[in-house]
């Protein structure tokens, strides 16, 4: 029999390649690999999917809202940048044509269901129920990409997972819904006042612009309070007063004379053992909190390094929310296969000898996969960051199954006597009336346990206390006075809030950095340490007065949560789809009848929103240069004072422009700093012909022989060496390429398809 696997991706189709096929052969179909081998009775044919190569898209060209017919098309029909996935969907109806049961390989959560399921309703040119009865697909379920994980999964296939898929399915058809409607009923509301602007809203985008817009607004409006800590120092160590922030400048001075003259005496010292667990596996959430803290990694970078080193087999699937790792991982393979690795073979050598192979594990599981882990494979050839976040997925593995941390924490309470009682002014008691009390804490690390193998991420560190013993009598070197001020609550970093989306389950572990990013891309908020900008803010006032239920968490969870039901069984796919169109309907009506409330409220967020996007000052008439868009989504960079002045320069495509409020000496136009997603931020002036661009030519001829090189490679994302590949076929390939050379012998100057 014909099969035909689907992976997501080309990387992963080579690997299963070669976990399944014996020298399995490799062909090429308008320069996409594919590849077939026979197994027992089968002919299998492996072909990638490079991501979706569907999109939702509207049927007919209605501009009534709402929109709610949509269906699936090819995405190169859709949007022009995806066209380079044809050739993709194209070598999977070509070899999907001779085969009669198919595989989806894709990842195995709801993306890689929809992915992978679509492929197949294509070539068959049937729906799902049809597909699911006739029993023509099943599904490989793996972790990891090495070759024991892969042969496991193709020997035990499971059925067509259809639940995933409506689930899958559902989101996307809600979530385009949503995001249509939504950005379309927002932009009229503008439009009503005669301003045209490209602006959107998205189901989870709403309620995590309204956490970030509240806390600015908490942030705005708290008023800050002077207040004053009184401490001293004894034998170098800082003691504070246990009374803490004292709001009343003349307490907190009384409380410092008295100290001052007051004789000081140990009251209380305390030590008591405490042993700490270690810190469980990752997750996807933890992995990024944790890059973000120990290596400022920003998590959608975090998350596209831990994709990349899963399809090199070198760690397992990361879009996981577990912090289970299961004995039927074979762990003890794991960790004596890391110690072949010298860097951690120490380390892996420590749990070996001590056979411990029982991991720490946490609260939070994944029905579909287990936390992330090492495979134990050998990394070659990783890049700075890669191996970074290598490092640090490595070490919280072994450190989970090392010994428990034993710490003896210490305090100590010292009294200064006093003689009069004095009003704090903060609505506190006095703590005993014969004295003030101060008091510090320490931590003494008496067995390192885990910590040693998380160093240098564990944040336990030792904190020391001078060697006193109790009613012991002790001089001060000083005693001091601070004034303060009460601060603010703290602003979001993306880290931060992908925790708190994750804990008010808004979006999902694979989508909330998405979601952050697009609040960047619309100009809503701006910084690592994250601002809502003044247009950002305007958004959701507007909605927040007008349309508030766009912006409700209880909302968008409940849908989140419905979503999750349908993917278990117990909720129909057309229920909640239509519970959401209810939604959408209702929100359409509140944008009906507020529409010019709301495009008034807008005005000034937009007008502050064009503001910022002047580049600096134009140089033929003065006016601003500011970044304009072309209705195929290109950017330049125009004068604001067209038609009068007709200056344009272009800008690099999907990047964010910002000002720098320079100007370059040699051609006297703004130089503007240049953000492009996973690149480096560069400035640069915006003529193209300036001379401080001559050596851009040189490197960009260096560079096009290496992109040459690259395309080339497509397929091999991670460099896969050519040993993996038979050598017969090599060779074929080798003198087919000859053959191709124009002007060569035996040679055609065009290839033939």
């Amino acid at each position: 029999m014909n099969k035909l696997i689907i992976a997501e991706k080309p990387s992963v189709a080579l690997r299963i390649a070669q976990a399944l096929g014996n020298s399995p052969k490799r062909n090429f179909v308008n320069g996409v690999s594919y590849y077939e081998f026979d197994r027992d009775s089968d002919h299998i044919f492996i072909v990638a999917a490079a991501g979706h190569l569907f999109s939702l898209t509207q049927k007919g060209a209605g501009r009534d809202l709402p929109i709610f017919e949509i269906g699936w098309e090819p995405a190169y029909k859709v949007r022009k940048e995806a066209y380079f996935t044809k050739k993709y969907l194209d070598l999977a109806e070509i070899t999907g044509k001779k085969c009669a049961e198919f595989i989806n390989a894709c990842d195995y959560d709801l993306e890689g269901t929809v992915i992978g399921t679509n492929i197949v309703k294509y070539i068959l040119k049937k729906n799902p129920d049809e597909i699911a009865n006739e029993h023509k697909i099943k599904r490989m379920h793996f972790s990891t990409t090495t070759n024991e994980d892969l042969e496991k999964a193709y020997k035990g296939l499971i059925d067509f997972d259809y639940a995933n898929f409506n689930a899958g399915e559902t989101r996307h058809m809600l979530d385009w819904m949503w995001g249509i409607n939504m950005s379309r009923a927002l932009m009229r509301s503008v439009m009503s006042i005669g301003i045209k602007k490209i602006l959107s809203i998205g189901r989870v985008q709403g309620p995590a612009l309204a956490i970030l817009a509240k806390r600015e607004n908490e942030i705005k409006t708290f008023v800050s309070k002077p207040f004053w800590k009184v401490n001293m120092v004894v034998s170098g160590t800082r003691f504070e007063n246990r009374r803490g922030e004292i709001f009343e400048k003349e307490a907190a001075t009384r409380v410092f004379e008295s100290t001052k003259k007051a004789e000081v005496f140990v009251k209380e010292i305390e030590a008591k053992e405490e042993r700490i667990r270690p810190n469980p596996p990752f997750d996807l959430t933890t992995l990024q909190l944790e890059a973000s803290r120990t290596l400022r990694i920003d998590p959608t970078r975090t998350l596209a390094i831990a994709q990349a080193l899963y399809e090199r087999s070198y760690i397992s699937y990361p879009r996981t929310s577990s912090q289970k790792l299961p004995y039927t991982l074979n762990l003890p393979k794991i960790i004596r296969d890391i110690t072949k690795n010298e860097k951690y073979a120490e380390l892996a050598n420590r749990l070996v000898a001590g056979s411990r192979y029982k991991p720490a594990e946490g609260y939070k599981e994944d029905e579909a996969h287990p936390a992330i882990f090492p495979t134990g494979i050998k990394p070659a050839a990783l890049n700075g960051e890669e191996d970074r976040i290598y490092d640090l997925i490595m070490k919280r593995f072994l450190a989970c199954f090392a010994e428990w941390a034993l710490l003896e924490k210490r305090y100590i309470l010292l009294m200064a006597p006093f003689a009069e009682s004095a009003s704090l002014g903060n609505g506190k008691t006095e703590l005993d009336a014969s004295g003030d009390f101060y008091d510090a804490r320490g931590v003494f690390i008496k067995e390192k346990g885990w910590i040693d193998f998380y160093r240098p991420y564990a944040n336990i560190e030792q904190i020391g206390l001078p060697d006193l013993k109790k009613g012991e009598k002790v001089k001060p070197e000083k005693v001091e006075i601070k004034e303060g001020k009460t601060q603010p609550p703290k602003r979001y970093t993306k880290a931060s809030l992908i925790a708190l989306l994750e804990k008010r389950n808004l979006g999902t572990k694979a989508t909330r950095a998405q979601v952050i990013d697009t609040l960047f891309k619309r100009g809503y908020v701006k910084g690592s340490i994250i601002e809502t900008t003044e247009f950002g803010m305007s958004i959701f006032t507007a909605l927040d007065k007008y349309c508030g239920i766009i912006l409700d968490e209880e909302m968008t969870r409940k849908l989140e949560e419905d979503m999750d039901r349908i993917a278990h069984g117990s909720m129909k796919k057309e229920d909640v789809v239509q519970e959401g169109k209810d939604i959408i309907v209702r929100i359409i009506g509140e944008f009906g009848k507020n529409e010019k409330n709301i495009g008034n409220s807008l005005k000034e967020g937009i007008a502050l929103a064009e503001k910022a996007e002047i580049l600096g000052a134009c140089n033929k008439d003065g006016g601003n240069m500011v970044v304009k868009r072309s209705r195929l989504g290109k950017q330049f960079a125009a004068c604001a004072n067209w038609p009068q002045c007709n200056n344009t320069y272009p800008l690099p495509t999907y990047a964010k422009i910002l000002p720098t409020g320079k100007t370059c000496e040699i051609c006297k136009t703004p130089i503007v700093k240049v953000i492009r997603k996973g690149k480096r931020v560069f400035e640069m002036d915006l003529d193209p012909n300036c001379s401080t661009k001559a050596q851009w030519k040189t490197a960009s001829q260096s560079a096009n022989g290496a992109k040459a090189q690259e395309a080339k490679k497509e397929e091999e994302i991670n460099a896969v060496k050519a040993s993996d590949i038979p050598k017969k076929e090599r060779e074929a390939k080798a003198g087919r390429r000859k053959a191709r050379q124009p002007g060569k012998k035996g040679g055609s100057p065009s290839r033939k398809k």
